[in-house]
């Protein structure tokens, strides 16, 4: 089986112009950006403010930019049986740049009843690719260059 669970990823930029990335509560050492699947009939914004709802505590953030390609990785094979069951072999993700309106004190991560995240923190986009899981270090290579403009 060759699916991919459609799903949304928040580059999250501060006004310093760093991305926010949550240490998985699940793999420590793994940071990564919020993302999440999205729900059959969900439009895509919508999905993007839910996910960071539930994994960040709050959605005040504006839309920057929506990157017209989508972005596909293949999980471990047993990650993948661990998670969704074998149904999918990865994501295929549609990327969002938003601009974090909020202030630190709004981010909760154990607001939600199944915390993603243990720890947070603003990064230089460069730099996720030092803290991201190897199977996801060519879709962040991409985002950096395609959410460059927003650092």
């Amino acid at each position: 089986m060759n699916n991919y669970r459609p799903c949304v990823g928040i580059a999250l930029f501060n006004k310093d112009g760093k991305v926010f990335v949550g240490e998985r509560i699940d793999t420590p050492g793994a940071w990564q950006m919020p993302q999440g699947g999205i729900d059959p009939d969900e439009d895509l914004e919508v999905a993007a403010f839910r996910e960071l709802k539930e994994e960040i505590g709050t959605n005040k953030a504006t839309i920057l930019k929506i990157h017209d390609e989508k972005i596909r990785y293949e999980l471990p094979t047993e990650l993948a049986q661990k998670h969704w069951n074998g149904k999918y072999i990865g994501q295929e993700q549609t990327w969002i740049a938003m601009r974090f309106n909020g202030e630190d004190s709004d981010i909760v991560l154990d607001a939600d009843d199944h915390p993603e995240f243990a720890k947070w923190q603003w990064v230089n986009l460069p730099d996720t690719l030092d803290l991201i899981v190897p199977f996801k270090r060519k879709s962040y290579s991409i985002l950096i260059d395609v959410f460059k403009e927003f650092t």
